[in-house]
């Protein structure tokens, strides 16, 4: 059944494209499309899709003009409705796509107000894998309760992914915990995908998702607004998350977030990180690997 959807997916993803590339991609190798993890474009440059062993070349010379109709396509050809995602890079496509873009900046005192020009686009061919999580998370509750939990990988390891289907457990209930109440601040808009107010992607029937909103903002407003359970939040990594996450803790607040870290051992050597640990804000982590190509999740005690 995953091998159908993989490929399904893929399919759907093709479709975005401009018609001349959307052929060369639907032409690929079946075994190709149901590993493949975007389509990359760069003008004057072959377009590729991206596996998990690296960049394949479709040998089809990418137009500008080709960039902009990707672009119509994927905003349905209202660009004014999806300009506050534009002017950050990407747009979050029906069906729980999202494609980021480069181009020229429009600047205005000091700030980006738009993407003209564009110049290569990533588009990102989302999949759900519901059911990785099922396993762990009864690992993640103590007496009880969920402890709070960073999940780590490397950079590409399926963090987001993973993070995707704990929120989708925590919020149905884990056997005999019962549902929690989660609030998701999807900053960067990977995890739900929100289109017109709606998840695209499953995050569970007692989860309220804060799309595009920074974490050290969003984490205020939803203890405020949506008395959560449990927080979750995609990738911290700046100063001003921290505090925020410390604020949540504080309040009693459970909390998953995820961290470019390879093992819990390298989270220890990077400075940003050592007050996350010393106040002990997560107990748990779930570190992801890679074995036969497979993932592997294993769950861990932070140290105290």
């Amino acid at each position: 059944m995953q091998k159908d959807l993989n490929f399904t997916r893929y399919e759907e993803a093709a479709a975005i494209l401009p018609l001349r590339l959307r052929k060369l991609a639907l032409a690929l190798p079946e075994q190709q499309k149901e590993e493949a993890e975007e389509f990359r474009l760069r003008a004057g440059q072959p377009m590729t899709v991206l596996l998990p062993s690296g960049e394949v070349s479709l040998e089809a010379e990418v137009e500008p003009e080709e960039l902009e109709t990707l672009c119509d396509l994927a905003t349905e050809f209202s660009r004014y409705a999806a300009a506050e995602t534009l002017k950050e890079g990407y747009l979050s496509v029906r069906g729980g796509f999202r494609i980021g873009l480069c181009g020229t900046a429009v600047m205005k005192e000091g700030s980006n107000t738009n993407l003209k020009q564009f110049s290569s686009a990533a588009v990102r061919i989302a999949r759900e894998r519901r059911g990785i999580a099922d396993e762990l998370l009864a690992q993640l509750f103590r007496s009880g309760e969920m402890e709070s939990t960073l999940i780590l990988s490397p950079p590409g390891g399926g963090k987001t992914t993973l993070l995707r289907d704990l929120v989708r457990g925590v919020s149905e209930g884990v056997s005999p915990h019962g549902p929690r109440r989660v609030a998701l601040i999807d900053e960067r808009g990977e995890v739900a995908v929100m289109y017109l107010g709606k998840p695209q992607m499953d995050v569970g029937p007692h989860t309220d998702v804060l799309d595009a909103c920074p974490k050290a903002l969003g984490i205020p407003i939803v203890l405020r607004a949506m008395n959560p359970q449990v927080i979750a939040m995609d990738e911290i990594t700046v100063k001003e998350d921290l505090k925020a996450v410390s604020l949540a803790a504080g309040c009693g607040v459970r909390m998953l977030a995820t961290i470019h870290a390879g093992s819990v051992e390298e989270l220890q050597e990077k400075p940003l990180y050592r007050s996350l640990l010393e106040d002990q804000i997560f107990r748990l982590a779930i570190c992801i690997s890679r074995a036969g190509g497979e993932r592997v999740y294993r769950v861990e005690e932070l140290p105290c």
